[in-house]
């Protein structure tokens, strides 16, 4: 198929590579979807919101309660991924997965709620293994009903406030990386702030050790909605479906899900390169080339958002665009060659 897709993707009306990674992610999306002619149906983004105890610790400029709050903004349709994904036709859908706030049950959003919050990861483990599996069987199941409504592109967003805390532990330990190499500014901390965050995460990693095991570092680290997360990506990849990753946040979770099966980068189209710095970390180890670089440091998956109609172009030309016979331009060879 491989092969084929190739031959399909060099012999469209243009010079040989000239849609440049367009013509990588057709190849890409193809082989997914193991035909010639790959659609995309249904895109849906999932929004999974929690709250974490390490907030409380003074590692970020935001108060809990902005959780919530911004829970109720994507309610409404104020958020940027409101506007994104109604601008690309995107079905967008917002998880509680444990937020710190009783929502009213008459509402759209999606009620998995595991906790209220996760414990401080500065003195305990943040979920117990329980709370852990399920989180994830919840996760699962997201992705399983939006496979039911005939999505086979997903992509992902978060809103924890505190939840660059995770991610940078995340990174430290599957990376091999220090805590200050990774630890950056996250929502817009100040130098003061920075200082005390980074004195934070170095006295969590002391506490906890090194964890090599990929469950048992989610489980420690991690927030109810990046743990759900990690279950969208695993049964999205057992669904087959293109799987859009955003930022700094997501892309941690997604690293996770690739030291569990590493045949999740197959379906992983990477969005964007964030401006949180240990983004970029990220993604060399994960050997991704980013669609987009546009300094975003939003989260909630808009990254992911604004990449898709780069995705759609790259499957658009493989079904639309004519090959030379189809053309009927006789000097292909040479045109190729340019």
């Amino acid at each position: 198929m491989e092969q084929q897709l190739q031959h399909k993707i060099d012999f469209k009306t243009k010079p040989l590579g000239s849609l440049g990674m367009l013509e990588k992610l057709a190849l890409q999306i193809g082989k997914v979807q193991n035909t010639l002619s790959p659609t995309l149906t249904n895109p849906h983004m999932i929004v999974f919101a929690g709250d974490h105890g390490i907030a409380h610790e003074g590692v970020s400029p935001f108060p809990q309660e902005v959780t919530f709050q911004m829970v109720m903004n994507f309610l409404q349709g104020g958020a940027a991924i409101n506007s994104f994904c109604m601008q690309h036709d995107i079905n967008l859908k917002v998880v509680d997965s444990g937020v710190n706030y009783d929502f009213e049950p008459n509402t759209e959003l999606i009620n998995l709620k595991v906790g209220r919050e996760t414990a401080s990861f500065l003195t305990s483990k943040a979920m117990t293994p329980e709370q852990y599996e399920e989180c994830i069987e919840k996760g699962r199941s997201v992705v399983k009903n939006a496979a039911q409504e005939g999505c086979n592109v997903i992509g992902f967003g978060e809103m924890g406030i505190g939840n660059t805390s995770p991610a940078t532990m995340i990174l430290s330990q599957i990376c091999h990386l220090s805590i200050e190499e990774c630890t950056g500014r996250g929502s817009g901390i100040n130098d003061e702030g920075l200082q005390k965050k980074l004195k934070t995460l170095q006295a969590a990693k002391a506490f906890h050790g090194d964890i090599e095991d990929a469950n048992e570092l989610m489980r420690t680290y991690g927030g109810f909605e990046m743990a759900q997360m990690l279950g969208g990506f695993l049964e999205a990849k057992d669904q087959g479906m293109v799987i859009l990753v955003d930022g700094f946040i997501t892309t941690s979770v997604f690293m996770v899900a690739a030291e569990l099966n590493p045949s999740i980068l197959e379906n992983a189209i990477f969005s964007h390169q964030s401006d949180e710095g240990g983004h970029r970390k990220m993604l060399e180890h994960l050997g991704g080339e980013p669609v987009l670089k546009l300094n975003l440091r939003l989260g909630e998956g808009t990254g992911a958002a604004v990449a898709y109609p780069v995705v759609k172009s790259a499957v658009q030309f493989l079904s639309t665009m004519a090959s030379f016979e189809d053309a009927g331009v006789s000097n292909h060879d040479e045109f190729l060659d340019k």
